[in-house]
């Protein structure tokens, strides 16, 4: 069937043959075929071909390649190009096949893996040293033809040769200006170098004049119209991957000389001759100056005459001259390339006649001041030799006496700054010059000048700014200007404007009204916002204005309180015992804190001084007793907030007394006597306890012990049957405190003890309420003679004993039972 039919059109129904020729097709059209076996039972299923098939003329598969070549080998790669077949056997080429041999192996390996069409093909991976043949075949739709011929057996390593330079030039080339020339040669190198040229180390760059022309074995730098610049050590480097080569050249391309550097100087000038002296050229053209060549001329003539054509010298003598005339010189320059343009001189009179110098023309008077001035003068005629000194000389105006400012020479200096004039007064100057022949005549007089400073307009003010406000006022402060215009600030001048309008209204008339750096504005409106701005006025007049930054909107300022505490308001302050306590602080805030000082949140004692200024606050108490000690507090309040510090007053004394004496242990010879610290140290260290006794008999206290650092004592050595009182008192650095006295005397005896208990207690007689008994003496008295002895009852089953009687002796009758 057509391709652009569906119906099926039957071509033989008795095919026996596994093929069929198919006839009356249409060139160019394309068909689908389909075919179907048959047995007597019938027509089995039909097999397609799977795509359309385009009728047209027999093709065949492609002729081999042509041209099969390498391009480059290296040690693991080979590039090979190759062109297409003369016929590509009616149908167009679909892909290259490459293969390859290893040389000792019979087989070809195809190489490259994806469909190529491209006709340059680089053969990466091979083993260095193998030997390798290729050949290509070209395919078309039918399929692969024949392979090409076989490239010659290729060997993998880097080709490389290092570079080799081979130049037409010579080590050194001179050159005339103008001229071109050019620096040639040849080169050769795998893998090909590249070629640069350098001219004294820096990179040859091409322009108009110069060209650089490099092929692959050549190398050319040439230069059109060559300038002295083009002087210098050309440099070819040849370099690659294996080395480099370099040649090099001095090229030096010459002129002739520069003329030679004026002005002419006339050393000498007499009147049959002169002496001239010039500087050589800046440039020599390359080549060294071999001569100079001098001509003169009269200046009311126009011939040259020579001088002298042979000389290396930079001065010359010029002889032959007429007395009177006037001449110039002119000089060249020459070296082995030519003459230069001549440098020729002022016209110069020859003259054999000095003189004193003219004198100077009127001089100019400036930078003035109270008690100096600067002259300034031009340089008059030397009259033939050189000035040596200028004389200048002042006088005031109404005087007639010209006086020498100073006697030191003043040369080659044009000015000179006249010291030690009198403030006020009006002076004239005049110069005059002197050469070794004399003093020449003195200038015209200068201008009158009065010595004083100048005065110019002084700088605006600096800094202004609002420092305070009220509801009615604002206090503006700044600082002088930085340039007062070297006259006398009289004062400044406050302006303000309201916000939105456009007139600036005067604070104060008159500048000597704020002599100060500081003014309150007052008359405002509460609550409206205005600008300032200030002048410095001196006797040249106002300056420019200095504006306050920001406007300011007038009312009342609140502040929170601030202190600045001084050193004596530390944590803790010490103050000996009868010397003065002195707290103080700096106080800030708007408006000004209420201030109120406590002591441990009481009232601070009567005794104490308390002065409130408007910058802060002092507390002082003279005379100082420990009971002044304490935590003091300072408080300052207003409406914006309030701020309170603290500090801890220690007041240094002697101690306080010891408290809780007491006596134990009491014999005949010795007791224990025993205390605690007192309450109150005095703020210093205990150092040591002093304990005396007294016999009550005497008047006069003993000591027993003034070092002791314990609190307790053993007192020896007393007197048995004696009363005694004793006393302690503590010491620190600032002294020793009041004693502690024992409030009722000791008896020195040894302590009593309770008796020991009566021995065999049994009854004698019985009787229905009565018993009687009787007792032996107990072992031991406990130290004192028995008094008596307890007699007590107990019933049977009860758990209280009854008191009876004390009887003094040994036996009792109990009764009531």
């Amino acid at each position: 069937r057509d391709s652009d039919h569906r119906a099926w059109t039957p071509v033989s129904c008795t095919v026996t043959r596994q093929n069929a020729t198919v006839q009356g097709l249409t060139e160019g059209k394309a068909y689908f075929f389909r075919i179907a076996a048959e047995n007597i039972i019938g027509m089995g299923p039909f097999t397609e071909t799977t795509k359309e098939i385009v009728i047209r003329d027999p093709i065949t598969v492609p002729d081999r390649p042509e041209d099969l070549e390498v391009k480059a080998v290296t040690k693991n790669s080979v590039t090979l190009t190759w062109n297409p077949p003369k016929y590509n056997g009616g149908s167009d080429i679909t892909m290259y096949v490459l293969e390859s041999r290893l040389i000792g192996k019979e087989k070809f390996h195809k190489v490259t893996k994806e469909k190529m069409l491209d006709r340059k093909y680089t053969v990466e991976g091979l083993k260095e040293g193998d030997t390798y043949e290729y050949r290509v075949s070209a395919c078309n739709i039918v399929g692969q033809g024949k392979p090409s011929f076989c490239t010659k057996p290729i060997t993998c390593k880097d080709e490389i040769a290092p570079p080799s330079l081979d130049l037409d030039f010579r080590d050194k080339l001179i050159v005339r200006v103008g001229e071109a020339f050019s620096l040639t040669g040849r080169y050769s190198g795998k893998p090909s170098p590249k070629v640069t040229w350098l001219k004294d180390d820096i990179v040859v760059k091409e322009d108009d004049r110069i060209k650089i022309k490099t092929t692959p074995t050549t190398l050319c730098l040439g230069i059109l119209k060559s300038v002295r610049e083009d002087s210098g050590k050309y440099c070819v480097a040849v370099e690659n991957s294996t080395g480099s080569r370099k040649g090099f050249c001095q090229v030096n391309v010459v002129d002739r000389p520069s003329p030679p550097v004026g002005p002419v100087i006339f050393d000498e000038v007499h009147k049959d001759h002169m002496v001239v002296s010039w500087k050589p050229p800046l440039d020599d053209g390359g080549s060294e100056i071999t001569n100079y060549i001098i001509e003169k001329k009269d200046a009311h003539k126009d011939l040259w005459m020579p001088v002298t054509s042979a000389t290396v010298k930079t001065t010359c003598k010029i002889p032959k001259l007429l007395e009177g005339r006037e001449y110039q010189i002119r000089i060249y320059a020459e070296n082995l390339y030519g003459i230069s343009d001549p440098l020729i001189s002022d016209e110069m009179k020859a003259k054999d006649r000095f003189r004193v110098p003219d004198a100077p023309e009127q001089p100019v008077i400036k930078d003035v001041t109270k008690d100096s001035a600067v002259v300034v003068w031009n340089k008059p005629y030397d009259g033939g030799k050189p000035i040596t000194n200028y004389i200048v000389e002042k006088k005031e105006t109404m005087a007639t006496r010209w006086v020498r400012v100073t006697k030191d020479p003043i040369f080659p200096s044009t000015q000179f700054k006249v010291p030690d004039l009198l403030e006020g007064c009006q002076y004239e100057f005049r110069v005059s010059a002197e050469n070794e022949i004399g003093v020449g005549d003195p200038s015209p007089p200068s201008k009158p000048i009065f010595a004083r400073d100048p005065i110019a307009k002084p700088g605006p003010p600096v800094n202004p700014e609002a420092v305070d406000k009220t509801k009615s006022s604002v206090d503006l402060s700044w600082q002088p200007p930085r340039r007062d215009g070297n006259g006398k600030i009289i004062g400044y001048l406050v302006e303000y404007q309201k916000v939105g309008d456009e007139e600036w209204k005067k604070a104060n008339l008159t500048a000597d009204s704020c002599p100060e750096t500081k003014y309150k504005v007052t008359g405002l409106t509460e609550g409206m916002t205005y600008k300032f701005r200030v002048r410095a006025v001196n006797a040249a007049g106002e300056s420019e204005p200095a504006y306050v930054p920001d406007p300011v909107e007038v009312k009342d300022r609140l502040e929170p309180p601030e202190l600045i505490l001084d050193a004596n308001m530390a944590r803790e302050q010490h103050v000996k015992a009868g010397d003065t306590l002195r707290l103080s602080a700096v106080i800030k805030g708007v408006p000004f804190p209420k201030v109120s000082w406590k002591k441990e949140d009481h009232e601070v004692s009567p005794k104490a001084d308390i002065e409130v200024t408007g910058v802060g606050s002092k507390l002082e108490i003279r005379n100082t007793v420990h009971e002044d000690g304490g935590i003091y507090s300072l408080t300052v309040e207003n409406p914006a907030g309030s701020k309170t510090v603290s500090v801890k007053v220690v007041v240094l004394d002697k101690p306080g007394p010891p408290r809780n004496l007491q006596i134990s242990e009491v014999r005949s010879d010795s007791c224990y006597i025993t205390w605690m610290e007192p309450e109150d140290d005095g703020g210093s260290v205990i150092t040591n306890y002093v304990v005396e006794r007294k016999d009550v008999a005497s008047a006069q206290w003993v000591a027993i012990s003034s070092s002791s650092k314990k609190r307790s004592h053993m007192a020896k050595y007393l007197i048995e049957g004696t009363q005694y009182l004793f006393r302690v008192a503590a010491e620190n650095q600032f002294g020793r405190g009041p004693y502690v006295e024992t409030l009722k005397p000791i008896k020195a005896i040894d302590p009593l003890h309770p008796p020991g208990p009566p021995k065999n207690l049994h009854h004698v007689d019985v009787d229905k309420t009565e018993v009687s008994l009787v007792w032996n003496r107990p072992d031991r008295d406990g130290g004192a003679e028995i008094t008596g002895y307890l007699v007590e009852y107990q019933e049977d089953g009860a758990d209280e004993w009854t008191k009876f009687q004390t009887v003094p002796m040994l036996d009792c009758v109990v009764t009531g039972l």
